[in-house]
């Protein structure tokens, strides 16, 4: 980590420091993920659900896969299954997943790169490691966020988005100590390359030890960061989180974000996701893979899956590794402005 890198970030964009006067969001609750076990067996940290989701609304799930390093052998992934209702995002920092999809859909992620599915009315898809990974083994390490849809959106048809890396809008903080790589909404007044049906912020912030982040925030919008690694201290009041930690943001005009000075020597940085979005406030029926607003359209879901209405598994499974010529993982490097 990270994947996605500058030669210089001080000729990155910056993102402006809060004005004057202006208030922080203050930090309201601090908590750990928990670990669970996933698809064929892999495992994840989770730090909601298990949070009250009205606090983290629009946001369903977000699941911490790794870092880990697999031996041969080792890798699992999530075979095909159904979603309806919501959208998948998964940013894949080392390592590679292979997608594929019911329409047809799917790619190959890797080392920065992130899909983003709509299920929206219905869609099978599955997620796996490529043969290579498989074979070899390697460094594994991803997110997979849930962003609900809202009610009239539930029904909208299912959509696959492709972002590689070399897509992401690559920001700096005010004094360039922090690298942004902003994937989805806006951030200090630049956009990222995600299209959302709910509206979003989604970036992963790397700081290096010492370092400051700062960025006005909507007021509209809920405000979350997760570390992925390293230790921080967040808001004014410097409260103390770390590796597998989710803050969550009170009301305010923005959010403030420090790494400390001594890190570990496996986790030198302090790497953090920063999401809000603006709260949908409707009432959320959660079963499996399937988010509605009421428990008929939960059991009407499984009934189309059962009947096959939500799409069939292709006869035959694309290797993406293959088309892309990829022979394992590799760190990739953008400079400013390409």
């Amino acid at each position: 980590m990270p994947a996605v890198s500058v030669a210089n970030p001080l000729a990155l964009p910056r993102v402006e420091r809060l004005a004057p006067g202006a208030r922080p969001r203050p930090v309201y609750l601090v908590v750990t993920a928990s670990t669970y076990l996933e698809g064929e067996g892999f495992q994840v940290r989770r730090p909601f659900p298990g949070l009250d989701l009205g606090i983290a609304d629009p946001f369903l799930l977000l699941d911490h896969i790794g870092a880990v390093e697999y031996a041969p052998g080792e890798a699992k992934g999530a075979p095909w299954h159904p979603h309806r209702g919501f959208e998948t995002v998964t940013y894949m920092i080392d390592g590679a997943l292979e997608h594929h999809d019911s329409t047809g859909g799917g790619g190959y992620i890797t080392d920065g790169a992130t899909q983003w599915m709509t299920a929206g009315a219905g869609i099978l898809h599955d997620e796996v490691p490529p043969a290579w990974l498989v074979q070899k083994g390697g460094l594994f390490h991803g997110v997979q966020l849930w962003v609900n849809l809202p009610a009239a959106m539930k029904w909208t048809p299912p959509r696959y988005q492709d972002i590689d890396a070399g897509r992401v809008t690559l920001l700096s903080s005010f004094d360039g100590g922090a690298l942004i790589r902003l994937i989805a909404g806006e951030l200090g007044g630049y956009s990222g390359p995600g299209v959302t049906f709910t509206p979003i912020t989604y970036a992963h912030v790397t700081l290096s030890p010492g370092s400051r982040f700062e960025s006005p925030w909507r007021p509209d919008f809920n405000a979350l960061a997760y570390a992925l690694n390293g230790r921080g201290r967040a808001g004014a009041e410097r409260r103390p989180f770390g590796e597998g930690q989710l803050v969550v943001f009170g009301n305010g005009d923005g959010i403030i974000l420090e790494a400390d000075e001594v890190q570990d020597s496996r986790a030198p940085q302090l790497d953090v996701l920063i999401l809000g979005g603006r709260p949908i406030r409707e009432p959320v029926v959660f079963h499996g893979p399937f988010v509605m607003n009421t428990r008929e359209e939960i059991v009407q879901a499984i009934r189309d899956y059962h009947a096959g209405r939500m799409g069939q598994i292709p006869p035959t499974r694309i290797d993406f590794s293959k088309l892309h010529g990829d022979r394992g993982p590799a760190v990739r490097e953008q400079h400013p402005g390409g």
